[in-house]
C-alpha cells in the first residue's frame, strides 16, 4: 500500500467527513453572527443619529415656545405661565424616560437568528 492510497482512504473516513461538516457549520454560523453584528451596528447608528437630530430640533422648539409663552403672559401671569411650562416639560420628560425603559426591557435578542440556527443544529445532532 502506498502513502497515496492511505491518504485517500484517510480523507474519506466518516470521522473526517463529520469533522469537516462541523467546521463548515461553525463557519456558516460565525458568518451569520458577523452579518447580524453589522446589521445591528448600522441600525443603532441610524437610530442614534435620528434621535440626536430629533432632540436638538425639539430643544430648539421648546426654547422658542417657552420664550413665546413667557412674552405673551409677562404682564399678567408671568410666574404661573413659566411654572405651567416647567410642569409640562417635566411630565413629557418622565413619559419619554418611561418609554425608553420599556423599550430597553422589551428589546428582542440581538443574535436571535444565530441562536435559532444553533438550536436546529443541536436537534440534528441529537437525532439517532
Amino acid at each position: 500500500m502506498t502513502i497515496e492510497s492511505q491518504s485517500q482512504r484517510g480523507e474519506q473516513s466518516p470521522l473526517r467527513r463529520i469533522i469537516g461538516s462541523v467546521f463548515a457549520i461553525l463557519q456558516t454560523r460565525l458568518e451569520l453572527v458577523g452579518i447580524e453584528i453589522t446589521e445591528e451596528k448600522d441600525r443603532l447608528l441610524g437610530v442614534l443619529f435620528l434621535g440626536l437630530a430629533a432632540m436638538m430640533l425639539a430643544s430648539m422648539a421648546l426654547i422658542a415656545l417657552t420664550a413665546l409663552i413667557a412674552i405673551a403672559f409677562w404682564d399678567t401671569y408671568r410666574w404661573q405661565s413659566l411654572a405651567g411650562i416647567t410642569a409640562v416639560y417635566a411630565i413629557a420628560g418622565l413619559a419619554c424616560a418611561l418609554k425608553a425603559r420599556s423599550s430597553l426591557r422589551n428589546a428582542p435578542l440581538v443574535f436571535e437568528a444565530t441562536i435559532a440556527e444553533f438550536e436546529k443544529d443541536r436537534e440534528v445532532f441529537r437525532k439517532p
